[in-house]
């Protein structure tokens, strides 16, 4: 009931994470990122400990796709997963089993992947992946991310309506630098692109804040003039 993109700025070096879903709270099970490491989905019949488990391995060394094939080894009921990797040199991995739901398919683009089950048309992880291949480099991976999400819904996106979205950002600090959700709204997308508009001006005061307060800019609130 899911799809969703994994993506990396070879020029930034961050990683994006991308997901949307007609269940509620999608991104706390789905989407996982690390800075300098990757980025990973898990989806369909979801088993989130998947997500964490990739991260290691690709922090240990292992290519995406090595990544993807221990796991699919090893983990429990792999047939019922879905899963995206990108690792740091941005080497994307896919996987889908052979009990994903409904309409499912992944693909593989440069320095991006998508994987969608339950969809209204196999068109939707292409317009993802040729939407971000697209996009222009210079704006932000978020920016990026969130349009090509737009382009899989404009293209069918679920067979039925998605209910929820999320996008995390990692960069050079080992917190996230964007980590946004809607975790139930009738227009989740573009409600996510809304809070996006609303914290990227600002997501790098924030890390200043933290690595220099003396240095930062004030917040803009009243009681901070």
């Amino acid at each position: 009931m899911t799809f969703s993109i994994v993506a990396r700025c070879p020029q930034s070096g961050q990683f994006a994470v991308a997901v949307s879903s007609s269940s509620p709270s999608v991104a706390a099970r789905c989407g996982f990122a690390r800075a300098g490491v990757g980025a990973v989905t898990t989806q369909n019949v979801t088993d989130p400990r998947l997500g964490p488990w990739a991260l290691d391995l690709l922090e240990a060394g292992a290519s995406a796709t090595e990544a993807r094939d221990i796991i699919v080894r090893n983990c429990t009921f792999p047939h019922y997963r879905q899963m995206s990797l990108i690792d740091r040199e941005g080497r994307t991995a896919v996987y889908t089993g052979s009990k994903a739901l409904g309409l499912s398919t992944d693909l593989c683009g440069v320095n991006i992947a998508s994987t969608g089950n339950l969809l209204a048309s196999k068109c939707v992880v292409e317009a993802i992946v040729r939407s971000f291949e697209q996009s222009e480099k210079s704006k932000e991976l978020g920016a990026r991310v969130i349009v090509a999400m737009k382009a899989g819904l404009a293209a069918g996106g679920e067979a039925g309506p998605v209910r929820s979205a999320g996008l995390q950002v990692v960069a050079q600090e080992a917190w996230p630098l964007a980590d946004l959700r809607v975790d139930w709204d009738e227009a989740p997308i573009t409600k996510l692109e809304e809070l996006w508009t609303i914290w990227q001006p600002q997501m790098h005061d924030y890390v200043t804040r933290c690595l220099n307060p003396e240095v930062a800019p004030s917040y803009g609130v009243p009681g901070d003039e």
